[in-house]
């Protein structure tokens, strides 16, 4: 299985917008729905990757808490579904429905959310404060398929904990890794090595 790395997004970029549509209701979900919300976690995950499933039941939990403390999540897949099928609206709708994500889990069909965020990975991870400034691009944990270490969410955790207490987080933050984002063939951004 090779691992990517995310692309590490500069700190302090603004969000960029999207317009894409829930998998699960149809409707359109677009950046400005979450303009009251204190802090916005962005996730480019898909159905099949080993390390997006590796974290499922506690990236649903997650998502539940971050809502529950006044945030809010949304996931995004942008996978070529002619060559991962598995990965399209109606499989992300039976997926977000059997792991219990309370979050949006949105389809990036043209991949330009994924190329305007530089994602590279599923997992890739971002939080952006209430001004939607980007403050944290990592890894949910230490946890790998394979490494026999807890599933706890702490990186991403404490990310959303320090923006919802006002706190700084340091600039020292370990890339997320997971598969490659399915690219559809002469897509791929140059970003991407």
């Amino acid at each position: 299985m090779a691992v990517t790395p995310s692309t590490m997004l500069k700190l302090g970029t603004s969000a960029p917008d999207f317009h894409l549509a829930d998998a699960v209701s149809g409707s359109t979900v677009s950046l400005a729905d979450f303009g009251d919300k204190p802090v916005l976690v962005v996730a480019f995950m898909c159905n099949h990757c080993p390390y997006v499933k590796h974290l499922r039941k506690s990236l649903a939990d997650f998502g539940r808490d971050v809502q529950a403390k006044g945030g809010a999540m949304v996931g995004i897949s942008a996978n070529d579904v002619s060559t991962h099928p598995q990965d399209g609206p109606q499989k992300m709708a039976l997926e977000a429905r059997d792991a219990g994500y309370s979050f949006p889990y949105l389809y990036d069909e043209t991949q330009d959310v994924a190329k305007a965020y530089q994602a590279a990975c599923t997992p890739d991870f971002y939080v952006f404060d209430g001004q939607r400034k980007l403050v944290y691009r990592g890894q949910f944990d230490d946890s790998r398929p394979g490494n026999n270490l807890p599933v706890t969410g702490a990186d991403l955790r404490a990310a959303v904990d320090a923006v919802l207490e006002g706190r700084e987080l340091s600039a020292e933050q370990t890339p997320s890794v997971g598969c490659n984002i399915k690219w559809k063939s002469g897509n791929e951004p140059d970003y991407y090595g």
